[in-house]
């Protein structure tokens, strides 16, 4: 797996955009776009290549995951979810997850520092 890092200008997001098109899948790959990083959060977009994983961690705060393309398998402790486009779910603070594409998939995550 290979994870790109891209970032998002303030100026390009100042009228309303679509996510989807803010974010490209790249083949074999993890991509994040980083739209705000702030003292209190950040707001990433992440593309998933097909059968791509972010392997199980913990973070020291609370996350929301939106789907907003795609199909996902994303545990948080001891349950794994099937997730589709639409769907969210919360990954509280200090709680193993992770996170596997079952299809190509986009997601919004907002983690929340205080």
């Amino acid at each position: 797996m290979t994870q790109n890092e891209e970032r998002v200008s303030r100026t390009e997001l100042t009228e309303p955009a679509r996510m989807v098109g803010l974010i490209s899948y790249q083949e074999g790959s993890v991509v994040s776009r980083s739209i705000v990083d702030k003292k209190a959060g950040t707001v990433t977009l992440f593309a998933f290549d097909k059968g791509e994983r972010l392997s199980e961690h913990t973070a020291p705060y609370d996350a929301l995951v939106y789907v907003f393309e795609g199909e996902a398998e994303v545990a948080v402790g001891s349950k794994t979810f099937a997730m589709g486009k639409g769907e969210m779910v919360l990954m509280p603070a200090n709680k193993p997850h992770a996170l596997r594409a079952v299809e190509r998939f986009k997601m919004l995550l907002v983690m929340v520092r205080s």
